[in-house]
This record gives structure tokens, C-alpha cells and sequence, in this order.
């Protein structure tokens, strides 16, 4: 048996050398016990591509961060309970007026703690931005096609952080318990009673009782502070886990394959940039802070169940909730003494299936296309014209649903009839999403054409030439082969064929509901009028021969 030979950090006798200082002393401890130098070896150089669409997702991540540290700060002032107190604070408005402890002690952190206002509006914008960064992230995952095999689960992921950032916020503003946020609870509470058979008993659950019961503050506390914080952190890890270990995705070019990543090492390079930018989100979110004023609640005052403020309306991403509400006739069913109240019901049931139908839809491609490769270079969006167009049609939806939401603010703002602005918004809610989709797959088409036309006969130049029989014409430029393959770097799909209804022996083969569907939904993505072919090499030779090419 031979003797291993020893490494040049070894001593003579196969030891290691004594450190140099107690730092790299601490250093070998931790690497002979966790292997530290391989995993940095192997990892730090790791290569990010450079694109300013890739920030999204890191704007979401240190807002995230901002949450947490400013969330701590306030922990350590504010009083989850409902139980009342007389105020006599530095606000001489409210002097004397009764309210809930958790109230007071907002209150207290907004006028008595030393920066305290400024990290509650710290807090609550970067909630704002959290959520924002997220919805635009996925948008740009989902219109570039990121989503695909193999980050199907990190988008699951992804959807599962967006509707946990969602719900927190919610519950982060409604616990100072002033009379907006306890309007915002109210219609929770109203939503939960909607539900059939067991909505009364889930109420009673919740508020510990009737409404508002004395229990429903504390327990929002917990999982505002404590519970949803703790699934949202366990996502992000395995989300950033899921995006380190398949690679980052990259931008059609020259040189990027599905086999490699272009662009900047982890170390130091992408770290640098990474650092940067936190402090530039901190720093924004800081102004924001300063100069644009959030969730005044000393202006709404206590919550009082039988009072509701004024422009009564939630964050903008809960807004798509209540729209839903707003625009929903007051239907009931009254049978067997029983009230069946459609009107909150149905958006109740709408409310998850408008988030269900994007969240799903990265599988249901995958199913019409029957693809099972694996994606790392990204679509352009117009390059898949169906998909753009109904991600930009759930967009006009969400949007749609923001305005009904805020009917009275557009009522009162410019001058029109309630009535008039529900009933535009019941009209828009079924019109719009049709015709943005329409209008976007037609752009879709037409850009392809331009980039069919650049490629078989060059940019427009703007220089007029004529010829020696008289003719004018416009010169092109020839595209560089860069900006051809940029262009060509895209796989187009055919539609699923059904087989014969006939097959060789003459027996009859009736293809089943789920084939049918799929062949229709592959013909309505990729058959005629809903992509536009490439050209070929043979097209482009001929285009580029000298007849008639200018």
C-alpha cells in the first residue's frame, strides 16, 4: 500500500502548516469539519449573465430583506392586543378618544419613537415594492418562457411567494387597527361568511367569537410576524437553490447555447454589482419613505365597527380582490331558510382561479407542445405570439379589476356616475382581456414580419439610389451574423396531428377528448395566422443573390 503524498500545505511529516494568523487558523478548523475551500472552489466562480430584466428578481429579494429588518424594529414597540385604552399621546387630535392598545402603540411609534415613522413607512413601501417586483418578475419569467423544463418547480415556487406576500401585507396593515384597515378586515370576515354551510363556523374560529371579538389583532400578529414570514423565507432559500443549481437563463446571442452561461463570475464581479444595488433599493425605498406619505392612519382614526372611512381602498395588489366584489351584482339564493349570497361568493371563488389560470399555465404548454427538453436560452416574447398575447390579456384583466375596485375614487375624481363606472368596469372585465389579446398577437405577428423582412433583405438605410434605368430605390444594410442568429435563435412548433381516423387494417380509431383538445390548442398556437415561418436558407440565398436586393 502506498502513502498518500501530502499536499504543499503539509508539513514534512504529511500535518499541515501552522497558519499564518488566528484567521486562517479558524478557517482550516471549519474546512476540515465542513468542507468549505471545495464548496467555495467550485461555486464562487460560478457565471451570471448580465441583463437589466434579470434585476426584477433581485429588487423583490432585498425588499424582502428591508421587510425583515424594519419589521424587527417595529416589533420591538408595538402591542398586539385588543384590549382598550384612553389615548393622551403627543397626536392632541385624539386626546381622550378611546382605542385599542394595538392603535396606541401604532401611534406611539409613529409620533413618540425615535425614527419610528420613518421605518413604518420604510416598512409598508417595501411591502408595496415586494409584491410589485415579484408580479413584474414573474412577468418577465412568463413572457420570456423561463418557466419551462426545468424550472417548473421554481415557478410554483414563485407563485407560492407572490400569494404569501399578498396575504402578509394584508395582514401587516390591517394590525394597527385603525378604520381602514379594520374595513379591510371587515370584508374578510364578510368573504368567510359567504362560504356555505361552514363559513359561519370558520368566522367564529378566526375572530374567536362575533365579530371583531377581542382575539382576531394577536392572532393576525403571529402570522404576520412569525408563521408567513417563516414559509415565504423556506421558499425563497429553496427558490434561489433551485436557480443557482440549474443555471441562470440567458438571452438569444452569439456564442450562448443551452450547454453554457455568458457573462460575470459570482466572484467578485456579480457580488459587487449585487451589493451595489441593495444599497441603491434601500436607499430608493428610504426617499420613498421621506417624501411620499403611506397608511396615515392618525387621519382614519380607531376602527369602530360601525363606521367606514372614505376611499376605502386596500393595497393595490388585495385591489383585484375587491374590484371583484364592487362589480358583482347582489344576487342571493334564498331556500330551505338559508341565504346563499352569490354576490360575495362567486368573486370569492373568482378571486384564486384568476391567479390559477397563470400559475398553470407553464403546464399546460408544456402539454400542447409535448416538449420535454430542457430550456436555458430565453423567448423573445414576440416569437411566441399566443403566449405574449395571454399574458397580456391577464394583465388588462388584473388592471380592469384595480379600476373596479376603486369605483368611487374614479366616480368622485373625474366626475362620473358610480353606476356608470361599475357598469363600464362589468363590460370591461369580459371586453378587454378579448381585445388586448387580439391587438397583441397581431403586434406579435407584425414584428416577426419586420424580422422576417431584415433578414432576407437588410436594414433600411434611408439612402435613395437610382438605378441606371431610371428606377429609385432604397439601399440596405446586410445584417451582421450576429444579429442573424440573434434573430433565427428560436425554435418554431408544428401543431399535433391526430392520426387517421382509419388505420391500416381498416379499424376505426376514434382519438379521445384530451387529444382532440390538445390538437386543437396546438393548432390554434402554432398553425396558420399564428406564427410566421422563418426563412429558410434556400429563401435567403435567393433574397440575398442579387436580384432584385438593393
Amino acid at each position: 500500500m502506498s502513502a498518500a503524498n501530502p499536499s504543499p500545505a503539509d508539513g514534512p511529516s504529511g500535518s499541515r502548516a501552522t497558519p499564518a494568523s488566528r484567521g486562517e487558523a479558524v478557517a482550516v478548523w471549519a474546512d476540515g469539519r465542513l468542507g468549505l475551500f471545495g464548496i467555495a472552489k467550485a461555486n464562487l466562480r460560478k457565471i451570471f449573465p448580465d441583463h437589466w430584466s434579470f434585476l426584477l428578481g433581485e429588487i423583490a429579494l432585498y425588499s424582502f430583506v428591508i421587510i425583515i429588518l424594519t419589521g424587527v424594529y417595529l416589533t420591538l414597540f408595538f402591542t398586539p392586543s385588543m384590549g382598550e385604552v384612553v389615548y393622551h399621546g403627543s397626536y392632541a387630535p385624539l386626546n381622550g378618544v378611546r382605542m385599542t392598545e394595538a392603535y396606541a402603540s401604532t401611534m406611539n411609534i409613529s409620533f413618540n419613537v425615535r425614527g419610528g415613522l420613518l421605518i413604518r413607512q420604510i416598512h409598508h413601501w417595501a411591502a408595496i415594492v415586494f409584491v410589485a417586483a415579484m408580479l413584474v418578475h414573474m412577468m418577465r419569467v412568463f413572457f420570456t418562457g423561463a418557466f419551462r423544463k426545468p424550472r417548473e418547480l421554481n415557478w410554483v415556487f414563485g407563485a407560492l411567494l407572490l400569494i404569501s406576500g399578498m396575504f402578509d401585507g394584508f395582514m401587516g396593515y390591517s394590525l394597527p387597527d385603525d378604520l381602514l384597515s379594520g374595513t379591510g378586515v371587515r370584508f374578510m370576515e364578510g368573504a368567510i361568511l359567504s362560504v356555505p354551510v361552514v363559513g359561519t363556523y370558520l368566522s367564529m374560529f378566526l375572530f374567536d367569537g362575533e365579530y371583531p371579538g377581542t382575539a382576531i389583532i394577536p392572532r393576525l400578529f403571529t402570522l404576520h410576524v412569525l408563521l408567513i414570514p417563516g414559509i415565504m423565507a423556506g421558499l425563497l432559500v429553496a427558490h434561489l437553490m433551485l436557480v443557482f443549481f440549474h443555471k441562470h437563463t440567458q438571452w438569444p446571442g452569439p456564442g450562448r447555447t443551452e450547454r453554457n452561461v455568458v457573462g460575470s463570475p459570482l466572484m467578485p464581479v456579480y457580488v459587487a454589482k449585487a451589493g451595489g444595488f441593495f444599497f441603491l433599493v434601500f436607499g430608493a425605498l428610504s426617499v420613498l419613505a421621506a417624501v411620499a406619505q403611506v397608511n396615515p392612519i392618525w387621519s382614519y382614526g380607531p376602527y369602530r365597527p360601525d363606521q367606514v372611512s372614505t376611499d376605502a381602498q386596500p393595497d393595490w395588489y388585495m385591489g383585484y380582490s375587491e374590484g371583484l366584489i364592487r362589480i358583482m351584482p347582489g344576487w342571493e339564493i334564498n331556500a330551505w331558510g338559508h341565504t346563499l349570497v352569490l354576490g360575495i361568493f362567486i368573486p370569492l371563488v373568482v378571486f384564486p382561479l384568476v391567479l390559477a389560470v397563470l400559475w398553470s399555465y407553464p403546464f399546460v404548454e408544456a402539454w400542447i407542445t409535448g416538449d420535454r427538453r430542457e430550456h436555458h436560452i430565453l423567448d423573445r416574447p414576440r416569437n411566441v405570439p399566443v403566449r405574449t398575447a395571454f399574458g397580456a390579456a391577464w394583465i388588462s384583466l388584473y388592471m380592469v379589476l384595480l379600476i373596479g375596485g376603486a369605483n368611487d375614487l374614479f366616480a368622485t375624481r373625474f366626475h362620473l356616475s358610480l353606476e356608470a363606472v361599475t357598469w363600464a368596469v362589468r363590460i370591461g372585465f369580459f371586453a378587454v382581456p378579448v381585445l388586448v389579446f387580439v391587438m397583441t398577437k397581431r403586434v406579435c405577428l407584425g414584428l416577426q414580419l419586420r424580422d422576417r423582412d431584415k433578414l432576407l433583405h437588410g436594414r433600411e438605410t434611408g439612402i435613395i439610389k437610382r438605378l441606371p434605368h431610371g428606377e429609385y430605390v432604397e439601399e440596405h444594410e446586410p445584417l451582421s451574423p450576429a444579429e442573424r442568429y440573434t434573430l433565427t435563435a428560436y425554435q418554431q412548433y408544428q401543431p399535433v396531428q391526430l392520426p387517421p381516423a382509419v388505420d391500416e387494417n381498416g379499424v376505426v380509431r376514434r382519438p379521445g377528448l384530451l387529444a382532440r383538445a390538445r390538437a386543437k390548442l396546438a393548432e390554434d398556437y402554432f398553425g396558420e395566422n399564428n406564427q410566421i415561418v422563418k426563412p429558410t436558407v434556400e429563401e435567403y440565398k435567393e433574397a440575398t443573390s442579387g436580384h432584385g436586393h438593393h
